[in-house]
């Protein structure tokens, strides 16, 4: 599939007023033409199974599906790891709003089979002091790498992800909230002793108390811990 037959396809799938109620709760995002997200993936599995390398060396950025087509076809591509990772380095500076951010990383399952090559790449992001490179941090170990081995180093990743910037903040939260819902012991020992600033620590309390995956006496005692904000 050609570029400019992924380009007609995408216009063939358009809706408009898809577009005006996705763009305005995605601040930051290219030019969108109102894909809804199954169809996105449906199209970038049809991609990554034909040739997804020239696709990712070709296709423009001009529009948020582009971008977010991109996006799935690295979390569907089949290669060696390090060649997929290649590609990502490529593509993680173009990202500039959470739901392309956030499409990469939760289909970006190839990080289950290759946790210790993954973490070591990843852990180069968490140094940058940019907002999404750190959300990207945050977002993909919250999705490959909540489990016994990692529960802990990822805990600690997220008390050196300090950019100052909404998305990372929130996508910190994100991830100590849910390792909480997963992993309560560790996740509160993380709690009574971490350098999250007061906002991120409260968004992440607060995201636990909107989980249904945790137990209401739980919660009760996560309002106690909450911050007082000076």
């Amino acid at each position: 599939m050609t570029i400019d037959e992924v380009n007609e396809r995408l216009k063939e799938l358009a809706e408009d007023a898809y577009a005006k109620r996705s763009g305005g709760i995605t601040p930051g995002a290219k030019p969108m033409l109102g894909v809804r997200i199954p169809k996105l993936r449906e199209l970038a599995k049809q991609i990554a199974k034909e040739n997804y390398r020239s696709f990712l060396e070709q296709c423009p950025d001009d529009l948020f599906e582009q971008q977010a087509l991109q996006a799935f076809v690295l979390g569907y591509a089949k290669d060696e790891i390090d060649t997929v990772l290649l590609y990502a380095d490529r593509f993680i500076p173009k990202i500039g709003d959470w739901a392309v951010s956030d499409g990469f990383c939760q289909t970006f399952v190839i990080a289950r089979k290759h946790r210790k090559r993954v973490w070591e790449w990843l852990m180069e992001y968490a140094g940058k002091k940019d907002e999404f490179s750190q959300r990207v941090v945050a977002v993909l170990l919250m999705s490959h790498f909540l489990t016994e081995e990692y529960i802990k180093p990822v805990l600690d990743v997220m008390n050196d992800l300090d950019y100052d910037g909404y998305y990372t903040k929130m996508g910190v939260a994100w991830c100590v909230a849910t390792a909480y819902a997963k992993y309560p012991d560790e996740t509160n020992s993380f709690l009574i002793e971490n350098r999250l600033s007061d906002w991120t620590y409260n968004k992440a309390i607060q995201k636990m108390l909107e989980s249904c995956r945790i137990a209401e006496e739980d919660k009760a005692e996560l309002r106690k811990k909450k911050r007082r904000m000076q």
